[in-house]
């Protein structure tokens, strides 16, 4: 006998909030957790989440000031952490943070991948190297770190998590290259969870949507920077847009110690991961036509950061400089 559709869904609704309830959730006290880009944005929100909930953190990034100062406030809290200067797309600098990892606190329980390169302007003025460069660090690195941090996983039966973005489902205009390494990290994340699960170690890729972290003034800008800057560091600052980055922080960990495969941050990602599901067709529509609204391409393929192309307008923005003031104060 069949059972009505209307039957069928809602046993499987039931049977995922039983999962979600039943299951125990992971323990995060006393873990040890290393962070890839742990020294600014939402790898320092992730680190003071860490810490709050008891787990010992150590900190990867290549600036060794950044990595100062991150330790200085989260110790300030009386959180436990040690930070590695390193760069994740530099295979030995990957080994030397777990080997440190691993003297310092005995092992390593929870490999958190959050360092990331993000590309801002039209496909035209992107270049082979600029795809090549974003997937190092943005897909390459959490494959080598993943790999060089395994041996040590598997004893401890731990937890890996992999800080993707709606960009990883959806393909957003004039983010063409991160959306290629976005898409190609949600990917290896559910190869990961499926392979590795049989050895203990649980996978849990999550994909956020715009969060206030200050990221935008580190992004890379080609095409009418000014322009392509304006509106990516307004939207990435827009409170109905984007998301508070301690927020974010408390979901993305949430996800990670109830096991879950791979999950959405925020209302937007939620909404365009839906209705890309539900109309690909209209989505991709809806896509095309806000390219068409966007600045088009100029003659150079030249990048600036972000912070370099600011303007009065970017620097007065009330809506940025409110959501700058709160992340700097915390």
């Amino acid at each position: 006998m069949r059972l009505p559709k209307r039957l069928m869904l809602a046993a499987g609704l039931g049977a995922l909030a039983a999962r979600r309830v039943l299951k125990p959730s992971y323990d995060l006290g006393g873990k040890s957790v290393l962070i890839s880009g742990g020294s600014r944005g939402l790898g320092l929100a992730l680190a003071h989440e860490f810490t709050a909930r008891g787990a010992r953190v150590m900190l990867l990034a290549r600036d060794p000031n950044e990595l100062a100062r991150a330790a200085a406030g989260l110790r300030a809290e009386g959180g436990t952490v040690h930070t590695v200067v390193g760069d994740v797309t530099v295979t030995a600098d990957l080994l030397r943070a777990v080997e440190e990892t691993a003297r310092v606190y005995g092992g390593l329980d929870v490999l958190a991948h959050v360092a990331g390169v993000i590309q801002v302007g039209p496909l035209e003025n992107m270049t082979e190297a600029d795809f090549r460069e974003i997937m190092e660090v943005n897909a390459f690195a959490v494959l080598r770190l993943t790999r060089v941090a395994l041996p040590l996983l598997r004893a401890a039966r731990g937890r890996v998590l992999i800080v993707s973005s709606v960009g990883g489902k959806v393909a957003v205009p004039h983010l063409a290259p991160y959306t290629f390494s976005k898409f190609a990290v949600t990917g290896l994340g559910q190869a990961l969870r499926a392979e590795l699960a049989r050895e203990g170690v649980s996978v849990t890729t999550v994909l956020p949507s715009l969060m206030r972290t200050g990221s935008a003034r580190y992004a890379r800008v080609k095409g009418q920077q000014r322009k392509e800057y304006a509106l990516f560091a307004t939207l990435d600052n827009f409170p109905l847009v984007s998301l508070d980055a301690d927020k974010a922080a408390r979901r993305i960990i949430n996800a990670l110690v109830r096991g879950e495969a791979e999950a959405m941050i925020g209302g937007p990602a939620l909404l365009l991961r839906y209705a890309q599901a539900l109309a690909p067709q209209l989505t991709a529509d809806l896509m095309a036509l806000t390219n068409r609204l966007l600045p088009g391409p100029s003659t150079s393929n030249r990048g600036m950061p972000g912070a370099s192309v600011e303007t009065a307008l970017t620097r007065e923005n009330p809506i940025k400089r409110v959501a700058e003031k709160a992340w700097n104060e915390r």
